[in-house]
């Protein structure tokens, strides 16, 4: 995926990626609508126009997405009945007991 200073729009990552991100690794085949930043610019320009973009739709936008940023981990649980994103508190708590 390219920079974010490659794009001209949003237009143009949508076409470049028009179906979400998050959908396709969940399995789902959805038309994506937001271009969203990979890693929070936290109002830095040089981050916001060189950072790294993906398209996403709002539901995982404004969802998933969100809250990922918000906790700092994916509360996502695989098929072993664990947590999919090694950030999870649950793996700090085993490391540090080690």
């Amino acid at each position: 995926m390219p920079p974010a200073a490659g794009r001209s729009d949003a237009a143009h990552q949508l076409r470049l990626e028009p179906l979400c991100q998050m959908c396709l690794n969940r399995g789902r085949i959805t038309a994506a609508t937001v271009v969203d930043h990979v890693e929070p610019h936290r109002d830095d320009p040089v981050r916001f126009w060189t950072g790294k973009v993906q398209s996403l739709c709002a539901s995982c936008h404004s969802g998933p997405k969100a809250s990922i940023e918000k906790r700092g981990y994916d509360t996502r649980i695989g098929p072993d009945g664990w947590p999919t994103d090694p950030r999870h508190p649950v793996y700090r708590r085993s490391r540090s007991s080690l």
